[in-house]
């Protein structure tokens, strides 16, 4: 086995999570967290704990399929939890983690950008397909 200087040490540990490297674990995160549903999920829930119901109503368009196993997602990867509360009907609320809420400013930040934007960039789709009509 051949042994590693300091350096090479070093430059392993760098670029172990380096996204740019087609085998680092850091991509599936990023798939994960580019999702439009996570973005929603995760800025819908800034104001404090919420129902699976008022998510539903919250979210316009996401399917009962993809709000499930979207929330299933966030949960594995510790940004919400799920707390089931023992009621008639069972009550069940999400919530970000302390690792969410750390995510919250990015999603949030990047969800205003999209609604300032979408003017602008629906002019340079039409301009880029009637050029290339």
């Amino acid at each position: 086995m051949a042994t590693r200087t300091a350096t090479q040490l070093r430059a392993e540990e760098r670029d172990r999570y380096d996204a740019y490297l087609a085998a680092c674990p850091a991509r599936k995160l990023l798939d994960r967290i580019s999702d439009k549903w996570v973005s929603l999920l995760l800025t819908a829930l800034a104001g404090g704990p919420q129902r699976y119901s008022e998510l539903s109503r919250t979210i316009a368009g996401v399917s009962q399929k993809m709000l499930t196993q979207t929330l299933r997602g966030l949960e594995r990867d510790g940004l919400v939890t799920r707390t089931v509360t023992a009621a008639v009907p069972v009550r069940v609320d999400y919530a970000l983690t302390p690792l969410g809420a750390s995510l919250l400013p990015v999603m949030t930040a990047i969800k205003a950008w999209a609604e300032t934007n979408i003017e602008a960039v629906e002019r340079a789709q039409r301009a880029y397909d009637q050029a290339g009509a």
